[in-house]
């Protein structure tokens, strides 16, 4: 073989293999993100859940003292988070901000009541327990209306699932781009030495001895892939805690060590397996198949 066929084959196992780390980076890296998902699925769940609104309108006639002994009887339900006392000028403020400065000057009296926003505990946020709620809400006399949105609590769980599935399919075709990826850097790699390796067979050398350099390389490549995807995962919970301090709040020490761990046995799984079956074709050519 010619020095500059050499020089070929080593600048395309470079490139190759560069290709495949960077692939097996943002694999990894999407693969860490469905482990955080699914580890914290219940809490990220009961996150949305509890951050879902229901505005409790009362009658214009009630006066907000009685409104606020009303919150306090509210806060007493086995049902309820949390609650936040809405006064009539902040309800009128909130409207100007929608409607404009003179919606108001249509009516003679205000139609604005003051409210209570009320944010429920996870396991009450279903259409079911929902309806639930409303009725024992509504039979107290004060109130006029129990407003929420109902869509939304159908969507959110309808939601995560589609997009859990859409993540699923999009790792898993990464997955197959990364092994084809490694199947031909190791494939590179063999090739230049499938002389190497047919002089070992000849001498007597098994199979496990000619596969271990191959795979020991391929651990390597595995970590280091997995090391890239770690820090890429930290850097996106950093912007999380940055943008949505409640959010990353969710993901617990424990979850987030279950999720690196993850990380770094799929990229060292991923790598030796693709090179155990592409050294294995390698070692099974015979002397003619060598030239081919």
């Amino acid at each position: 073989m010619s020095l500059s066929e050499n020089k070929l084959i080593g600048r395309r196992l470079r490139n190759a293999y560069v290709s495949a780390i960077v692939s097996i980076s943002m694999v990894l890296w999407l693969v860490g993100v469905a482990a955080l998902l699914l580890v914290n699925a219940g809490r990220v769940s009961d996150f949305f859940k509890e951050n879902l609104q229901v505005s409790v309108l009362m009658k214009t006639d009630v006066s907000e003292e009685r409104v606020l002994e009303y919150q306090a009887e509210l806060d007493r339900q086995p049902f309820i988070k949390g609650t936040r006392f809405v006064s009539r000028q902040q309800g009128e403020e909130e409207m100007k901000e929608i409607l404009g400065e003179d919606f108001l000057s249509v009516f003679e009296v205000s139609p604005i009541p003051a409210s209570i926003d009320v944010t429920l505990k996870a396991e009450y946020v279903e259409q079911d327990s929902l309806k639930l709620v409303e009725d024992v809400i509504l039979q107290s006399p004060l109130v006029d209306e129990v407003a929420y949105q109902a869509s939304l609590v159908e969507a959110l769980s309808s939601n995560i699932r589609t997009i859990g599935l859409f993540l699923c399919a999009f790792i898993a075709l990464l997955l197959f781009v990364s092994t084809v990826l490694i199947y031909n850097t190791v494939r590179i790699s063999v090739f230049s030495n499938r002389f190497t390796l047919h002089t070992m067979k000849l001498v007597g050398a098994t199979r496990a001895f000619i596969r271990a350099p191959f795979l020991v390389k391929s651990v390597f490549q595995g970590l280091l892939s997995a090391m890239i995807a770690i820090i890429l995962l930290l850097a996106l919970l950093f912007v999380i805690r940055a943008q949505f301090e409640q959010l990353f709040e969710i993901f617990g020490l424990t979850q987030l060590m279950t999720v690196l761990g993850i990380v770094v046995a799929a990229g060292v799984l991923i790598c030796v397996t693709s090179t155990f079956f592409v050294v294995n074709k390698f070692i099974s050519l015979t002397k003619d198949e060598i030239y081919i």
